[in-house]
Formats: C-alpha cells, structure tokens, sequence
C-alpha cells in the first residue's frame, strides 16, 4: 500500500509540474504573439500614440516599389509624425526606381519636414534619394557620390562560337533589340546607346546642381562618377554635415520647429514578399551569433539583386578581389 500511495503522490506532482508548463508555455505564446503584433503595428505605424519622429530605411537595392510609395503616403497622412528621417544605406539600383523614390519623397516633403541620415552609402541612386531632402548628414566614414549611370550587357559572341551556335534575327529596323549579347555591338548601337546614357546623366547633373546649388566648377569636380567618404563630401558640398542621426534630429527641431526629445520610430511597408533565400539565411545567422556568415550573406544577396537589375543603373558596384 505504501508503495501505492507513493506512486500516486508521484503521479500528481507529476500532473502539478506539467499544468504550470503548460499554463508558462502557453502564456509565454501568447506574450510572444503580442509582442510580435505590437512590432508589427509599431513600424507600420499603428502602435503610434503619442507624437513621434518616423524613420524610413532605404536599404539594399532600389527598384520600383509600390509598397515604399505607400509607406510615405501613410507617413504624410499621419497626424502622429512630426517630422521624417529618411535613412540610407544603398549602393543604388535602377534609374527610373531611384527617380521614384526621389519625386515620393518630395511629395512626402511637401507634408512632413525631412532630413536624410546617411548610415553607410548613398552612392549613385542612394545619392538620388539623398538629394530629395534639404539638408544631409552622414558619417564620417559613410560613402557617398558616384553620381553617373550606366549601361551594362554581356558579351557571348566568343562562347557562342567555341560551342558552335549562332542567332538568328529578323528586325524591323537596324537599332531594334540593340545591342544584344549574341552579335557584335556595331558603332551606330554604342552611339545610340551612349546617347541615352549621356541624356540620363545630364538629368542626374542637373538634380544635384539644383538641389545642391553647386556652380559648375563645383559640379564638374563632384560629378565624376567616383564615390567620396563623408570627411570629402563636406568641402564638396555633397553633403551637409558630418555626423549622427541625432544631428539630423537636431535640424528637424532646430529649423523646422519639430519638438525636442520625440520618440523615433520605424515605418516599414505594410508586407514585402520579396524576401530571397541569402537574407533569410543571413538573418538566421545573426540570431545564431555568426556575424561574418550572416555580412557574407547580405553581400550575396546584394550582388543577386543588382545582376537582376535591367536597364539604366545609377548603381556603384565596387568590385571584390
């Protein structure tokens, strides 16, 4: 009986232990889930109850971007925003993707005052969005410039012959389709696109001369198409002032009279598909505490996205040895 009757106090301290884990286990889940829905809600810009500073992170690759444009429409309607920092870390991406994100921020400006914080590189279409708003503060160490465009395609017309195969066309003009990879690019397809590269970069000239107010000395100097550190963008007149984004906060209050001390908080998209299998990864690794892998990772990442891109490019594409 004694053996019993410990087998039955065994049992229920048993049946104790494994109510209270269910009961913490089920707790923590929904503690967990909450937390998750308040971040959600706090960058999509729902958890906002009080006055704030909102943030939007322009990073990687910049390509057209519906959801972006939405983002900073919501920005512009909320009653809760002050005032924006717009904060950079890309190398570029397309023309025409960098020259929406200009005009979405300067129909954002017409609403919130805006100020860019450059928090790594804001090179070629990064350097775009920069000039989107009038005042400009970067690291010392932040990367900046490469104002030109490119037009890249490759050239198999050598592989073509060593494997024997040959492409055919028929065209309805001489230019149609030009220049591919599979043909020699004839002098009248490089001048052709030369043209709309020159054309392209007059326009990219042209906006940081306005919004820059560079004279054409200053321009010429600026506009070589090489990148310049934070330190060499000052005297350039590329940007406003080195430093943090505290001292982008600081001319939000300083010279647009938004309110000392506002919380910042991060607007993201409301949903982003577009999630690859390198950034994923990378993120895994980072909770894991491999931080070289996961930086490995983002640059892969990185580098897939910009072979994807077509078109015109105000990119900078440092090369790895």
């Amino acid at each position: 009986m004694s053996i019993d009757a410990e087998a039955i106090a065994d049992r229920r301290r048993l049946r104790r232990k494994l109510s209270f884990w269910r009961v913490a286990g089920f707790s923590g889940l929904i503690a967990a889930v909450a937390a998750i829905g308040y971040a959600a809600a706090d960058r999509a810009g729902y958890g906002a109850i009080q006055n704030q500073i909102a943030r939007i992170s322009i990073d990687g690759v910049i390509t057209g971007n519906q959801r972006l444009a939405d983002l900073m429409r919501r920005v512009g309607e909320s009653s809760t925003v002050s005032g924006v920092v717009i904060s950079i870390n890309s190398p570029g991406g397309t023309t025409t993707g960098s020259e929406e994100l200009f005009r979405n921020i300067r129909r954002l400006a017409e609403k919130k005052p805006v100020v860019t914080f450059v928090d790594g590189t804001a090179a070629s279409g990064g350097y775009i969005t920069a000039l989107a708003t009038d005042y400009i503060v970067a690291r010392e160490t932040a990367i900046v410039g490469s104002i030109g465009v490119l037009f890249q395609y490759p050239d198999l017309t050598g592989l073509m012959g060593q494997i024997g195969v040959k492409v055919e066309a028929v065209k309805s003009a001489p230019l149609k389709a030009e220049p591919n990879p599979f043909t020699p690019t004839s002098p009248e397809a490089r001048a052709a696109m030369q043209a709309v590269v020159n054309d392209t970069y007059d326009w990219f000239k042209n906006l940081v001369r306005e919004r820059r107010r560079l004279n054409e000395g200053e321009l010429s100097t600026a506009s070589t198409g090489q990148v310049f550190s934070g330190r060499q963008a000052v005297p350039l007149k590329l940007i406003d002032k080195i430093g943090s984004e505290r001292d982008a906060v600081a001319w939000l209050e300083q010279e647009k009279g938004v309110a000392k001390d506002l919380p910042i908080r991060d607007w993201e998209p409301r949903s982003d598909r577009d999630i690859s299998i390198f950034a994923m990864s990378a993120t895994m690794a980072d909770i894991f505490g491999f931080e070289r892998v996961a930086e490995a990772l983002r640059r892969t990442s990185a580098q897939a996205e910009i072979a994807r891109l077509d078109g015109l490019l105000a990119v900078w594409q440092p090369l790895e040895k």
